[in-house]
């Protein structure tokens, strides 16, 4: 990615996205101030050691791996003034929307998001996959915006079994190699996805992830509520809800 800040969806490409999402690329030593008036923000450290001040604190924190080591995030009101000094090349992905909303901003630290194992002792664990809620309806009902991490196992599934809601989201992909590559299927289509790559995913459309053998696959997602209708839960497709049951009979196993 190129230095400085490269959009990964924004309202004015995507406007049925309903928020902007792009990653800050540092340089050693630099620093950025940030500012918006109408829109919440969430500030995501992706990889190196940075040094993030707002209106009601400052904190250090450092991030060498996407897989092994949990988020840091800082998630502030609008009219935040927010100021990121990179110590030692940091990336930092950052999530918009509008809210008119004052609330207290908060730092998310590793310990308050530990990994969750889904789809473990089902489908003979091809769609089991790590889980990092950052902040959700549930604890920060005051936002318009959800953010958390997944970790894909190398050759498995994740988003599965194939499920929508009705609200917007985006992932940003990483692999643990640059050369990793995966599949986004949103709807009736499928997209190759790649270091770097994002997957726009409109309300509605079911949206299974995989990734290739041998390449492990992250992803940050980020939904947008709806007005009136927060997003609470995903909605699996009953055609594939009897893969729930761990005694299924899969045939090949």
């Amino acid at each position: 990615m190129d230095k400085g800040y490269n959009v990964v969806a924004g309202k004015d490409t995507r406007a049925d996205m309903l928020m902007d999402a792009g990653v800050y690329v540092f340089e050693t030593s630099q620093t950025a101030e940030f500012f918006d008036e109408e829109q919440e923000s969430a500030f995501l450290l992706l990889s190196g050691e940075v040094e993030i001040t707002w209106d009601s604190g400052s904190e250090r924190a450092r991030r060498t791996s996407l897989f092994d080591q949990g988020p840091t995030c800082l998630h502030v009101p609008r009219a935040s003034k927010v100021t990121i000094r990179s110590v030692e090349n940091g990336e930092v992905l950052i999530q918009r929307t509008d809210n008119p909303r004052q609330f207290p901003a908060k730092f998310y630290t590793p310990g308050d998001t530990a990994d969750q194992v889904l789809g473990g002792g089902l489908m003979q664990n091809t769609a089991r996959r790590l889980l990092r809620d950052i902040f959700n309806y549930g604890g920060a009902p005051y936002s318009n915006m959800v953010m958390g991490e997944v970790i894909t196992f190398p050759g498995r599934w994740s988003s599965f079994p194939p499920h929508h809601h009705p609200q917007p989201e985006i992932y940003f992909y990483r692999f643990d190699k640059p050369q990793g590559f995966g599949v986004s299927v949103i709807g009736g289509d499928a997209f190759v996805v790649r270091h770097n790559g994002m997957s726009a995913i409109p309300g509605g459309l079911c949206h299974p992830q995989v990734s290739a053998p041998g390449y492990a696959m992250y992803y940050c997602w980020m939904i947008r509520h709806l007005d009136g209708n927060p997003w609470l839960s995903r909605i699996d497709d009953p055609q594939h809800t009897w893969l729930l049951d761990p005694e299924a009979n899969i045939w090949g196993y």
